[in-house]
């Protein structure tokens, strides 16, 4: 076991014990010790637990893939031998529902366990606490368990299953909105802060022409995206609800970017700019255009046909795929977000305060395996764990969620039950969302002014 962790046994270090005994079943160092460089034991633990979440996505991926599709009516009472769809007798086609519903069990299936996790962790204070090596360790028998849900989960009896379900989704979904509208602020502080410095430490002008740069371009693509938006998603005559949407939020982006120059804003805030708030501006256009494509008018929306008609015009057509632009794109935001989540602390102070995640000193851990030159993990939690347990599992419950409802493109079963549609709560929660972000972002300008006696340094 010493050779594992390139250290001979001590019986009174009790870290290393742990580390130890959690290795004989398959711990994170051990599974990456000789070959990568010195890690946090804390960090590699979460790329792991994210590592199984996004296995657990790409199954969910394969499985609503038309070809995959078909082979789901093989399942036990999922289509053969079962008289009925989400619980109520019916003729309606069950292809319609296969994908939806093995994505709905996959994700039920991912929820609980990381539901699980977060219960099990709770008040968890430092790496010496047992449940600790439960965290860090045991990566097999995690894994089996996960599996073991998954089996589990596609045996549940349709009922009121998914249109249940469907409401969890959607509230676990806005508030994953929001926690990346929270990562997204604090990044594009950090990205601002730090390119200022450079140039103020290096007097190159360089580093302002790129900021000049990214600002434009940012700016340019949404107000090229809103004119795209206005072509698609609006008539002329009718389509008042896109054009509304449209406008309030181009108007709330405006009002920020003119917020973030403010003589005032400047002067308390002299690191912010516009170049945050065309990021912010950048992704409001994109989850307007998320929510324009789930309005349930078709005349309003060109991209509803193609997903979930049945309709002979479209027959050929898979019946619940997911890879258009905006679950795409949302799909690559979710990964983005889940490894920040899982590999960074926050610059701010007060972000890692709301996030619950604060780096721990590990000076000693880590001067040891640098001084060594060996190549293991090291345990930086003995005094205090670097972030909270579970908040870190409540957070991949929600990526479960949003990743399930984008998927299934936040479509429910209607109530004929012959198709798949696409309902107005979809197209209200992400337009709230937008809101509730662009007011989270004016609050962290104007916060320094309303309170004085706070640090927002």
């Amino acid at each position: 076991l010493g050779t594992c962790f390139g250290a001979s046994f001590d019986p009174s270090d009790t870290g290393l014990l742990s580390l130890q005994v959690s290795c004989l079943c398959g711990s994170a160092p051990c599974l990456l010790c000789g070959c990568c460089p010195s890690a946090k034991n804390s960090t590699i633990s979460r790329l792991l637990f994210t590592f199984f979440l996004f296995l657990g996505t790409l199954v969910s991926i394969i499985m609503i893939i038309p070809g995959v599709e078909k082979e789901l009516y093989k399942l036990p009472g999922f289509c053969e031998g079962s008289g009925s769809v989400l619980g109520v007798q019916t003729h309606a086609d069950c292809s319609s529902f296969l994908g939806h519903k093995a994505v709905y069990r996959m994700g039920f299936a991912m929820a609980a366990f990381f539901f699980l996790f977060a219960v099990i962790m709770v008040c968890v204070r430092s790496s010496k606490d047992p449940r600790a090596a439960v965290q860090n360790g045991f990566w097999f028998f995690k894994f089996l368990v996960l599996v073991g849900i998954a089996v589990g989960a596609f045996y549940i009896p349709d009922g009121a299953f998914t249109s249940v379900w469907f409401y969890f989704g959607v509230v676990g979904s806005f508030l994953f909105i929001l926690i990346q509208l929270i990562l997204l602020i604090d990044f594009a502080h950090s990205w601002s802060q730090l390119w200022l410095r450079n140039a103020d430490e290096s007097n190159a002008k360089g580093w302002y022409a790129a900021l000049c740069i990214i600002t434009f371009i940012f700016y340019a693509t949404s107000i090229a995206a809103i004119v795209l938006l206005y072509i698609y998603y609006t008539k002329p005559e009718g389509c008042t609800e896109g054009k509304v949407l449209i406008s309030i939020n181009l108007i709330l982006c405006l009002i920020v970017s003119a917020v973030s120059i403010l003589p005032k804003i400047q002067d308390a805030q002299p690191h912010s700019g516009l170049l945050q708030a065309s990021l912010i501006t950048l992704y409001t256009i994109y989850i307007t255009w998320s929510a324009l494509a789930n309005v349930p008018t078709q005349t309003c929306n060109p991209t509803l046909l193609v997903r979930n008609s049945t309709s002979s015009a479209t027959a050929t057509q898979p019946l619940t795929t997911w890879w258009d632009a905006p679950s795409i794109v949302g799909l690559i935001i979710f990964i983005l977000c889940t490894l920040f989540i899982s590999v960074r602390s926050s610059d701010h102070p007060q972000v890692n305060k709301l996030m619950l995640t604060e780096e721990s000193a590990a000076g000693a851990g880590s001067e040891a395996a640098v001084e060594s030159g060996l190549h293991r993990a090291y345990d930086n939690e003995q005094d205090g764990v670097s972030y909270n347990y579970t908040f870190f599992h409540l957070c991949l419950l929600l990526a479960v969620l949003y990743i399930m409802m984008t998927l299934t493109n936040w479509y429910r079963p209607d109530e004929s039950l012959q198709v798949l549609t696409s309902p107005w709560t979809a197209v209200w929660v992400k337009i709230c969302s937008s809101w509730a972000g662009l007011l989270l972002y004016l609050w962290t300008l104007v916060a320094p002014l309303v309170l004085p006696d706070r640090d927002f340094s």
